[in-house]
């Protein structure tokens, strides 16, 4: 097989064996087509490819950090790197040495950053952006898509991926969520969301059927994230929020309020989907740094 074919028999594996995202596989086939344009000719079969030197990868590494590629995204384009040299591996072309060995850059953690509860539930409010020329359906459809990220902790990607039959109707108390990797979990609905979600649809001007998406763009098509970001922006400007309160930060917001009001941890991990208990972890950080703020300013010993 050539090289491009295998790597095509290596995306479809990730999608559907290995149940990746679509923006993994698309970002894992754009940074190995990268390492393969910056091989040239000295690339051209798997063999080839596994053949490399670390020299040849810490080069690249270079001259990527060097475009302005950050070391998160630095990290992630080793790990695609990595798993198509595995594939190749187990295709019997050769040893992903040189991809075991490369170390890569060490990326700084800072903590999430969540909005406090009030201005959470606000960007939800369709009032919220009452002085914007939008359509109403839109500001009902980018209202409810918040109400979906605060009120049930969802990432933007599975609120967008919603179709229109898993809609939540009048005394609905739970929804079914794909999340990452394909995996599937059930989240709680609060009568605000279901209402925010048939406000919204009740205005749609747009019929699709059960299989189509739940929430849709202004011509009728899938809705990219892309505009709820914008909405977000607009909204920052006019409830002076900043520059870190963005569509995922409510995610952190609905982890960050549950446990301060005594939300036990591992109900929270199955809530938001983390594989890991460590990932989740991170919010009780959160809320101690939250805590000595708070006992800094008001104990006069401070």
């Amino acid at each position: 097989m050539s090289l491009h074919d295998l790597r095509i028999a290596w995306l479809r594996g990730l999608s559907q064996e290995r149940l990746y995202s679509a923006n993994t596989i698309e970002a894992y086939g754009r940074d190995v087509g990268q390492f393969l344009a910056h091989l040239g000719e000295a690339c051209r079969t798997g063999a080839d490819y596994l053949a490399v030197k670390p020299a040849d990868l810490r080069l690249f590494l270079a001259e990527r950090r060097a475009s302005g590629v950050e070391s998160r995204s630095l990290m992630r384009q080793i790990a695609g790197l990595r798993s198509f040299a595995r594939y190749l591996e187990r295709e019997g072309y050769g040893h992903a040495s040189a991809f075991k060995a490369i170390k890569g850059p060490r990326v700084k953690k800072g903590l999430p950053r969540p909005l406090p509860p009030e201005a959470a539930r606000e960007v939800a409010r369709t009032t919220a952006r009452s002085g914007e020329a939008k359509a109403p359906w839109i500001l009902a459809r980018d209202a409810a898509v918040f109400a979906l990220l605060y009120g049930a902790g969802l990432r933007i990607s599975e609120a967008l991926s919603l179709r229109r039959g898993q809609a939540p109707r009048e005394g609905d108390h739970t929804l079914i969520v794909r999340g990452k990797g394909g995996k599937m979990r059930q989240v709680p609905v609060l009568p605000q969301i279901s209402r925010a979600i048939a406000d919204y649809l009740a205005q749609c001007p747009y019929q699709v059927g059960s299989e189509g998406p739940l929430f849709v763009g202004a011509k009728g098509g899938e809705l990219s994230p892309r505009i709820i970001q914008l909405a977000m922006e607009g909204l920052r400007g006019a409830l002076g929020l900043p520059e870190s309160a963005t569509p995922h930060a409510l995610r952190h917001s609905f982890a960050t309020h549950l446990l301060a009001r005594g939300g036990d941890l591992r109900t929270i991990q199955e809530l938001l989907g983390h594989a890991s208990l460590s990932t989740t972890q991170i919010y009780t950080q959160v809320d101690t740094a939250r805590l000595m703020a708070a006992y800094k300013a008001a104990h006069p010993r401070s």
